[in-house]
């Protein structure tokens, strides 16, 4: 259940950060139709939250020292890199999402981590936190 509703976040917080950040949006795998689009930021959401819990975290963790001699503004960086590799990697299919540069990748990261962590706080307590926390 967690993890649907974290995908829904990602989407949601998706979809609002390519209204935000003019350098990044979708380009949906069939034209016109509302429900392809939906599915297609589902797609990306589902490529975002795999990337970054695994490539993401591999990367925290090997740059901790990275991470503390920067004071943790290293992690733009890398989250805006994630956001270009997730862009990457749906352009393999043909749709997805499209980030027209470094910079835009790094203001969308910005903005979809800022957007996710508030729309997480508005939905924490529907969803309930985890047993034993």
């Amino acid at each position: 259940m967690r993890l649907l509703v974290r995908l829904l976040i990602n989407a949601l917080a998706l979809w609002l950060t390519t209204l935000i950040v003019p350098g990044v949006h979708v380009v949906p795998f069939a034209p016109g139709g509302t429900l392809e689009t939906v599915l297609t930021f589902l797609l990306v959401a589902a490529i975002f939250g795999i990337v970054n819990g695994i490539i993401g975290n591999l990367i925290r963790i090997v740059a901790f020292p990275l991470y503390v001699l920067t004071l943790g503004l290293i992690a733009l960086i890398v989250n805006g890199l994630l956001l270009l590799l997730v862009a990457w990697l749906s352009s393999l299919f043909g749709f997805g999402l499209v980030v027209d540069g470094f910079w835009w990748g790094v203001l969308g990261a910005l903005v979809l981590g800022l957007i996710s962590w508030l729309i997480g706080i508005v939905l924490r307590p529907i969803v309930g936190r985890p047993k034993g926390r």
